[in-house]
């Protein structure tokens, strides 16, 4: 199998089976989405949004936010990974956003990298979520399983991976795609232990055709949604 058809079928299924996929991270502004994405670093979706209706109710903007103190800050996020950390960036970040922004986050991801806490996957997710750009945040399920699968070939870093998902993708497709990786690699290809017997995708994965026991084919595709 190409690489072309393999990125083909790839498109195709998941066109087909998570056609609106979407970050799981719940926000309502591009701030709270920049704070959001800042504070699921090593952290789970799902803790997130657990501490994040409170601070947003109390810190809604960038600027109620830079008026606030770091303990102030802590006592929120206090649940998540990092804390003292990740409430020290909070309000540096917001008061650089005020200071350099007027309060308003920017769209370029090169200007979003100078925000304190914000490196390349957290910009590219504010760009591609909040702005519709077409980039590709890479965090440990988009490398993994692009590796895995075979979307890429061993790429030794993050960068690799991005650059090139995005060479071959076609870009209406990347930030949607971005979304599929999780996803599949949240809910089914795990990092200890794929799911292979329920995924859709084992026709084009290279792990699976080259490490899988002889006879194991993929039943009903799993959902790659959390359960309700």
């Amino acid at each position: 199998m190409t690489q072309k058809e393999r990125y083909l079928k790839f498109v195709t299924y998941f066109s087909g089976h998570l056609p609106n996929a979407q970050t799981e991270l719940e926000f309502g502004t591009p701030f709270q989405l920049l704070v959001a994405t800042l504070l699921s670093a090593q952290c789970t979706d799902k803790r997130v949004n657990m501490v994040t209706p409170n601070l947003f109710a109390a810190y809604p903007t960038a600027e109620a936010m830079a008026q606030a103190s770091e303990k102030e800050l802590l006592n929120y996020v206090r649940s998540v990974s990092y804390p003292n950390s990740k409430s020290r960036h909070l309000l540096a970040m917001s008061k650089k956003l005020v200071a350099d922004y007027g309060g308003e986050v920017p769209r370029d991801v090169v200007a979003l990298q100078t925000l304190p806490g914000v490196g390349r996957k957290t910009a590219n997710v504010v760009a591609s979520v909040a702005f519709g750009q077409s980039r590709m945040p890479v965090d440990t399920h988009v490398y993994r399983v692009a590796n895995r699968i075979g979307l890429t070939n061993n790429s030794k870093t993050p960068l690799q991976t991005e650059e090139t998902l995005v060479r071959h993708l076609p870009a209406d497709v990347v930030p949607k795609a971005h979304h599929w990786l999780i996803l599949h690699g949240r809910y089914v290809c795990q990092a200890r232990k794929p799911k292979c017997d329920v995924c859709g995708i084992t026709d084009i994965c290279k792990y699976f055709l080259k490490e899988c026991e002889v006879g194991v084919r993929p039943a009903t595709p799993v959902k790659t949604t959390p359960q309700s």
